[in-house]
């Protein structure tokens, strides 16, 4: 089983930027799928998926996070990053990362495997 680490959250004012990284104790750089999820606080008991990247770098993100996230992966490093810009209030959460399965190379096909990380929070705040 893969063990995850997520980095890279903070505090951040709308409108700003961060770039989170999971970090994986073996090779999930390729040719893993990998999704970025996260819980937010009105909704504690669910994690929603909001990036995806397939095993051959396909890439695909919820609605909400479609121009402002970008998912990617350096293979030499063994991580994955999500690139997050036009941050707002909503985007609060926890941040998760998660290798898992795609049977088709769009975020809904994504299936979450049963490795976790401990998350990195991620608060928009003026």
């Amino acid at each position: 089983q893969v063990q995850l680490v997520e980095s890279g959250g903070g505090l951040v004012q709308p409108g700003g930027s961060l770039r989170l990284s999971c970090a994986g104790s073996r090779s999930i750089s390729g040719p893993r799928p990998t999704g970025w999820y996260r819980q937010t606080p009105g909704k504690p008991h669910v994690r929603e998926l909001v990036a995806a990247i397939s095993s051959n770098g396909t890439t695909d993100y919820r609605d909400s996070a479609k121009g402002r996230f970008t998912i990617s992966r350096d293979n030499a490093k063994n991580i994955v990053y999500l690139q997050m810009s036009s941050l707002n209030p909503e985007d609060t959460a926890i941040y998760y990362c998660n290798v898992g399965t795609m049977h088709c190379p769009t975020w809904v096909c994504y299936t979450p495997g049963d490795s976790w990380g401990q998350g990195t929070q991620v608060t928009v705040s003026a």
